[in-house]
């Protein structure tokens, strides 16, 4: 079987081919890759081809594809069944692991209660239902380039001014959903000023991504985060950090490990779960008590806490040791340099975009903190650049708008690898034309 006969058969079936739309190779062109088996850096597709893997399933495989750790407690959880639709003494660990893991990073506890759901828009759903049942306001601010998962709410684009509700973003979505949200430019501190002002007594939260990772990697600007936390309190509203990508892949407690904060709710999903379904969000008890069975909030899922999904992300947060994080930090470094390098020798310009050991390539001179920025480089260059790419046995993320992602299992041999694919894809990036 080829590549483009699975994708066939798949679309034959399966809307576009594929059950999450990135796959699709809309944005690069050609017939994605159906992958079989993945070990170490590196997956391997239907025709038996090898790739090193700068995806990792976005985010999840901090420590590389089939972990023997990972699949021991996985292979053991699924002997004693898969699901039981009933509390298991695990749930109780990994969310014990969580709050300690994060316990030391504030001066005030941050999450003394977790609960577990099964994806990110799962979790960041229900941390937005949350805010609202404990504030008992309406609206929300988010930021334009933000990804908060596909729930109604948050499929929703800017509307004309700095401070306008907000208009629906995808079909299905309607427009009296839509209106409850606010979508601000990100890194903005005069827009967020303006939103307060106008729309204030009834803004229930702020969700913002701890570090943008969905237009590219666009950083948070020094102190926003905490300014956002200000400003929400001021106004009597909570402040939701959504680290579903984050969360402990760039430090042992994730983005509130470097930065810390006082968010009022955080939501966590891919390392988390080690490769499996399972998300989570948390806060301090006073809050977290408004969820049903305590309190009016109500959220359920037959499949949330799965004991199976539950061991991965135990086996996975107990081998990421402070090697593990070392180790992803240097092969980020490595890569991005590497490329950054590879891209000016072919005169290409070109930002370097991180956060973290998240990265990205913006195709312009000038970096850009915000989703208008980054939507003005040249991204018809990273369509030829990720083909290149893919010919010399690298994955790359198959949108410019994606962050890459490596593992600790990521070794000098699958480094050398990439670094020998760099030269000949930033000259067909250099060669491209809109």
């Amino acid at each position: 079987m080829s590549n483009e006969s699975a994708f066939d058969a798949a679309s034959a079936v399966i809307p576009g081919g594929v059950n999450s739309p990135v796959r699709a190779f809309r944005s690069v062109g050609g017939a994605p890759r159906f992958l079989v088996s993945g070990h170490g850096p590196y997956v391997v597709d239907v025709e038996g081809r090898e790739y090193v893997d700068l995806v990792c399933s976005w985010g999840p495989l901090l420590l590389g594809h089939a972990h023997p750790q990972v699949l021991d407690a996985v292979h053991q959880a699924v002997s004693r069944g898969l699901s039981f639709g009933a509390s298991t003494p695990s749930e109780t660990e990994l969310a014990e692991t969580v709050i300690a893991r994060l316990a030391p990073r504030t001066a005030a506890p941050i999450v003394e209660q977790l609960r577990l759901v099964s994806t990110g828009t799962e979790a960041t759903m229900t941390a937005i239902r949350l805010a609202r049942g404990v504030t008992g306001r309406p609206l929300v601010v988010k930021f334009a380039g933000h990804y908060h998962g596909h729930s109604d709410g948050l499929l929703a684009d800017a509307g004309s001014g700095l401070a306008t509700l907000a208009l629906p973003a995808s079909a299905g979505v309607p427009a009296e959903i839509a209106a409850q949200t606010l979508v601000l430019p990100y890194n903005d501190r005069a827009a967020v000023e303006a939103a307060f002002a106008q729309f204030g007594p009834r803004i229930a939260a702020i969700i913002v991504e701890a570090a943008a990772a969905n237009m590219g990697v666009v950083a948070p600007a020094p102190g926003f985060n905490a300014f956002l936390a200000q400003t929400a309190h001021a106004a009597g509203a909570l402040l939701i950090v959504d680290e579903v990508l984050t969360g402990f892949r760039v430090s042992p407690a994730g983005w509130l490990g470097l930065e810390p904060v006082e968010a009022d709710i955080v939501t966590f999903g891919k390392v988390i779960g080690g490769g499996m379904p399972l998300a989570a969000l948390g806060a301090r008890r006073s809050i977290m008590e408004h969820l049903a069975p305590v309190g009016p909030v109500y959220q359920a899922g037959t499949l949330s806490g799965n004991p199976v999904a539950v061991a991965a992300g135990i086996a996975t947060l107990a081998a990421a040791d402070a090697a593990v994080y070392a180790r992803v930090d240097e092969v980020a470094a490595t890569i991005a340099e590497a490329t950054s390098t590879a891209l000016r020798d072919a005169g290409v310009s070109h930002a370097v975009s991180r956060a973290g050991s998240l990265f990205s390539i913006q195709f312009q001179a000038t970096l850009a903190h915000d989703y208008v920025g980054v939507q003005r480089q040249e991204a018809f260059r990273y369509g030829p650049f990720f083909h290149a790419m893919l010919d010399a046995g690298v994955l790359l993320p198959p949108s410019p708008y994606e962050a890459w992602f490596v593992s600790a299992a990521h070794d000098d041999d699958a480094l050398n690898r990439v670094l020998d694919a760099l030269p000949a894809a930033t000259r067909a990036a250099s060669a491209a034309q809109p």
